[in-house]
C-alpha cells in the first residue's frame, strides 16, 4: 500500500474535477495503460507487467464531492483499491491532495514482476501525483490524451 501526499495550487473544485474520473487516471498514472468507463460507477483497467498484461474492473464505492473519491475492484486477475480525500488550503486557493492506493493478488503470492511492481509503489505514487500536479497547474491535464483517445484519434 502507498500513500502520499501533495499540495496543489488550484482550488479544492478545479482538482476534485481532474481526479474524480477513473478514465484520466492513465494521464499521470505511469503503469496503468488504460482505464474505459463501462458505466457511472464501473471501469476497466489494463496494465502490463513483465509481459503479463493484468485487467481489472473496479467500482467507485464513495464519491463526496470535493472531499474524498474511492474504489473497489469487482473481478480481474489484479487487487487494486483507491481513496482520494481532497483539502482546500488557503481560503480554498489551493487544495491538499492525500492519495492512497493498493494492489494485491487474488491469488497467493505475487510472482516476481508483480512483486516488484507492488512493492515499487510508493516511490512510483510519489512521482505520478507530482506529474498530476505539472499538468494541472499548467493547465494541460485536460490537453493530454489518455491512451484510449490517442488509439481512437489513430485509426479514425
Amino acid at each position: 500500500m502507498a500513500h502520499e501526499r501533495i499540495e496543489v495550487d488550484l482550488p479544492l473544485a478545479k482538482v476534485y474535477e481532474l481526479l474524480c474520473n477513473p478514465v484520466h487516471f492513465t494521464k499521470f498514472l505511469e503503469r496503468i495503460d488504460d482505464v474505459e468507463k463501462v458505466n457511472s460507477q464501473t471501469f476497466d483497467y489494463t496494465t502490463t507487467i513483465g509481459g503479463e498484461e493484468f485487467q481489472w474492473t473496479t467500482n467507485i464505492i464513495d464519491n463526496l464531492r470535493n472531499t474524498r473519491f474511492a474504489w473497489i475492484t469487482i473481478n480481474g486477475n489484479l487487487n487494486q483499491t483507491g481513496t482520494i480525500r481532497f483539502t482546500p488550503l488557503d481560503s480554498g486557493k489551493r487544495t491538499r491532495v492525500d492519495f492512497t492506493l493498493d494492489y494485491r493478488t487474488f491469488f497467493g503470492e505475487a510472482e516476481e514482476d508483480l512483486a516488484a511492481f507492488i512493492e515499487e509503489l510508493p516511490v512510483q505514487l510519489k512521482k505520478d501525483l507530482q506529474t498530476f500536479k505539472d499538468l494541472a497547474e499548467s493547465d494541460t491535464f485536460k490537453d493530454e490524451e489518455s491512451s484510449s483517445e490517442k488509439v481512437a484519434s489513430e485509426v479514425a
